[in-house]
This record gives structure tokens, C-alpha cells and sequence, in this order.
């Protein structure tokens, strides 16, 4: 399988998390962001724990469950405080540190080198996402601005360790153990803070489907699949493709109009997508 096609694979991932948005918020009841957070891991974990067969060492499961709470569990924790307590284009300027945060741990936890054009293309993606996302009444409030913050850090350091830690097993597999780690986690959340879900309607079931068989599953083995076989450092710049997603399905489903700085900051966003997927020469210092 060539290059390009395994980056096209590992897009598919953030592109169709930035269905999420409109999926949460037309599909699913209301005011249940922790449980909705613990269906869309825990199940889908366990489905591909059925379909692979295959448990996790007892040696492994210590780092398994600081995976499943970096890449899930403290990570849409903090991203649904941020959502409720930010306007949404604050919260998505905010998570998209994430892919410098990456270049700085990949730097210091796998050796990879820290080039001009990827801290180039990060920096950049960062602005294109401000202009795609952020409107002139963005306002900051500290818990939710710590919370956007947390939840970047959060997912970058738990990209770059799913490199770091990957054991000798399938990319599919690695993903049902930190999807199934990450709902575990989840669950005692959820049922602390949030109370009973209410009779679900056809609309809802179909959007936790969604979300778990879709959103969960099938894209975290792309992420995490292509984590393993191109590094953190060159995929982690597709996820400013989240953002750029979100406002197109805006546009097209909800009927919001799209601005000139919006579609700049969209152009911005490509750019940055194709920089960060080009490869390094080699014998290139970091």
C-alpha cells in the first residue's frame, strides 16, 4: 500500500470525527456528555474485542488504561467541559495545539526530528482553524480555556505513546483494548455525574450507533493504524481536517453561511494537511 494511500485512510479518521458536532447535537438527548462518551467507547471496544479474539497481556494493562485515559477518557472529558463552558470556535483554536504539543513529545519520547516545515505547518494550522472557526464574540473563560488546553495535551501525549507503547499486536486489536479501557474508565464518570438516560428514540439509538460503530471503531483503528505505520508526527496534522469538516456539514445540513475569512482559514487548513503528510528527506538533522 503506497504512501498516499495510507495518509488517505488515516484522514478518514478526524474527517469523519468532525461529524460529531452535528451528530451530538441533532441526534442525541440532551445534557449527557459523559455517557454518551461511555457508549461511544465501551461498546464499540468490546464489539472488536469479539471480532479479534485476542485479550491484552497482564503485563500490558497498566500503560493499556493510561492509553485509554489519555486518548478517551480525560480527552472527551476535558473536551466536552471546554464545549460547554467556550464558544465552540475558542474550544476547536484551542485544540488545535495539539499537533505542535505532538511534535514536541515525538521529539523528546521517539527521537523524530522537529523540522521547519512540519513546526511550519502546525503553527499555520492553528491560525487556519482560528479563521475557519473564530467569530468575534469568542469570550474566554479560565476553567474552560484550562480544560481545551488539558484536552490537547491529553490526546497528543496519548498519540505519541500508542507509538511509543505498541505492542506486538494488530493495529484492529490495540484499538478494541484502549477503546474498551478508555469506556471502563468512563463509566463511573458517568454515573456520578450525570443522571439516568431517558427512553431513546429511534433518532438517538441511530446516532449512538453512529458514533460508536463509526465514530469510535472503524476511526480509531484508521488513527491508531496509522499512528504505527507513518509516526504521530506525520498524521497528527489531518486532524485540523476535524474542524474543517464540522463547518462544512454546518453549511451544507444546517444552512450556516460560510464567510471569505472562513473559506481562507479552510484553504489554510488544506495546505497545512498537505504539508504535514509530505515526506521528510532523508538525512535530514532534527
Amino acid at each position: 500500500m503506497t504512501r498516499t494511500t495510507e495518509i488517505l485512510l488515516a484522514a478518514m479518521a478526524p474527517a469523519i470525527w468532525g461529524t460529531t458536532y452535528i451528530v451530538t447535537s441533532q441526534m442525541l438527548p440532551p445534557g449527557y456528555p459523559l455517557t454518551a462518551a461511555a457508549l461511544r467507547a465501551l461498546p464499540a471496544g468490546i464489539l472488536l474485542l469479539a471480532l479479534t479474539h485476542r485479550m491484552p497481556p497482564r503485563a500490558f494493562l497498566g500503560r493499556l488504561f493510561v492509553l485509554g485515559a489519555l486518548n478517551f477518557t480525560l480527552f472527551w472529558t476535558a473536551l466536552f467541559v471546554a464545549a460547554y463552558r467556550l464558544p465552540g470556535g475558542v474550544a476547536a483554536t484551542l485544540g488545535a495545539v495539539q499537533p505542535l504539543i505532538v511534535l514536541f513529545l515525538a521529539r523528546g519520547l521517539l527521537g523524530t526530528a522537529l523540522t521547519p516545515r512540519r513546526l511550519f505547518a502546525a503553527l499555520a494550522g492553528i491560525g487556519g482553524v482560528a479563521l475557519l472557526v473564530l467569530g468575534p464574540s469568542a469570550r474566554l473563560d479560565p476553567v474552560g480555556v484550562l480544560a481545551a488546553l488539558a484536552g490537547a495535551v491529553s490526546m497528543a501525549a496519548g498519540t505519541v505513546l500508542t507509538r511509543k507503547w505498541r505492542p506486538e499486536a494488530p493495529a484492529l486489536t490495540f484499538t478494541a483494548w484502549q477503546l474498551t479501557a478508555g469506556g471502563i474508565l468512563l463509566l463511573p464518570l458517568a454515573f456520578a455525574f450525570e443522571p439516568p438516560l431517558p427512553a431513546l428514540t429511534a433518532t438517538h439509538l441511530a446516532g449512538f450507533l453512529w458514533l460508536g460503530l463509526i465514530g469510535a471503531a472503524l476511526t480509531y483503528y484508521l488513527w491508531f493504524r496509522g499512528i504505527e505505520r507513518l509516526g504521530p508526527e506525520t498524521i497528527t496534522g489531518l486532524g485540523f481536517l476535524s474542524p474543517l469538516t464540522a463547518v462544512l456539514l454546518g453549511w451544507a445540513l444546517l444552512g450556516q453561511a460560510l464567510s471569505l475569512t472562513q473559506l481562507i482559514g479552510a484553504a489554510v487548513v488544506l495546505g497545512c494537511v498537505w504539508l504535514s503528510g509530505l515526506p521528510e528527506r532523508k538525512g535530514r538533522a532534527g
